[in-house]
């Protein structure tokens, strides 16, 4: 009778990556809060989706609360229609505007979420402070001088209703404008609101006036 064969030790189980593990409840959240809004979204979806179970984002993110600014923090941070140059800033954003509000574009997820989050009062708190501190604070900084935040806001307040009105509701005139034209109308729209009042102006301005 063979000697009995030493026992091998066993596998260590695999750990997992924190880090991909938070990214993965994050993307998760930012499509389940656009999708359904902050009342609406269910942590346990949230999990489901990211592969996790719900105890996780507790132990991530504390609550939905918490997760939710983390993901307002996410789709409000990256440049879409205000992008970070000062340079043809009027410009590009109109054309921006223009080109990601026209049916069938590539919808804007930023704009969703805050739509769809604008009813509930808990999550508006959250969203604005997200507009101020990135989208909000990037275009005032681009402008700058005197009274750039209010500037600023009034900007991206035009900009939400164009997209509101062209792109979800769908109004006649605004989702069969061409958009270039539109861009155009956008930029003139917008350059006295970025630039300060008595200022001299830009080349954009006066290639508009030409």
């Amino acid at each position: 009778m063979s000697a009995a064969q030493p026992a091998q030790p066993a596998e260590p189980a695999r750990r997992r990556d924190a880090a991909a593990t938070r990214e993965a409840i994050l993307a998760a959240a930012v499509v389940e809060f656009t999708e359904y809004g902050y009342a609406r979204a269910g942590v346990r979806q949230i999990a489901e989706r990211a592969g996790v179970t719900a105890m996780m984002i507790n132990r991530y993110f504390g609550s939905k609360q918490g997760l939710f600014a983390e993901a307002v923090d996410r789709s409000f941070g990256p440049a879409t229609v205000v992008g970070t140059e000062h340079h043809g800033l009027t410009r590009a954003m109109a054309q921006a505007l223009a080109e990601r509000s026209a049916p069938g574009a590539e919808r804007l997820g930023p704009f969703l979420l805050m739509l769809r989050c604008a009813s509930d009062p808990e999550a508006t708190d959250i969203v604005r402070r997200g507009i101020e501190a990135h989208v909000g604070a990037r275009l005032a900084g681009l402008i700058g001088g005197a009274e750039a935040d209010v500037r600023a806001q009034l900007g991206l307040a035009l900009a939400a209703g164009t997209w509101l009105l062209r792109a979800v509701i769908g109004t006649g005139a605004l989702a069969a404008a061409d958009d270039n034209r539109l861009a155009e109308l956008l930029a003139d729209m917008l350059e006295p609101i970025t630039q300060e009042t008595g200022a001299a102006p830009t080349r954009d301005s006066e290639a508009a006036a030409d």
